[in-house]
């Protein structure tokens, strides 16, 4: 345990190698000039959000399908569903949200 990094438990300090620029907020460094709790928004349009949810729904709703059966009709229209959320996330180009 003397390898990891942290703060020493007899003393209660941190140490310091100078090569850290920024400021510890939560045992993370910091950018310096960042605000702690400061964060962006969400990323992501609403139509991916949407195109998401559509993918997650079949394959929540497939997986139910296999489960309780298998019913096999359920399953195939869960495929069909996922499929449908993947084009709508293709064709509004869902890979260009992150900033």
């Amino acid at each position: 345990m003397a390898d990891q990094v942290g703060t020493d438990i007899k003393s209660g300090a941190q140490p310091d190698d100078g090569a850290l620029s920024g400021t510890t907020v939560g045992g993370t460094v910091a950018e310096p000039g960042a605000q702690p709790g400061h964060y962006e928004a969400f990323h992501g349009r609403t139509v991916s959000w949407v195109a998401v949810s559509i993918i997650m729904v079949g394959f929540v709703v497939g997986g139910l399908g296999l489960i309780f059966g298998p019913t096999w009709w359920l399953f195939w229209v869960a495929v069909g569903v996922v499929v449908v959320g993947g084009l709508i996330a293709l064709s509004t180009n869902i890979f260009e949200d992150w900033y």
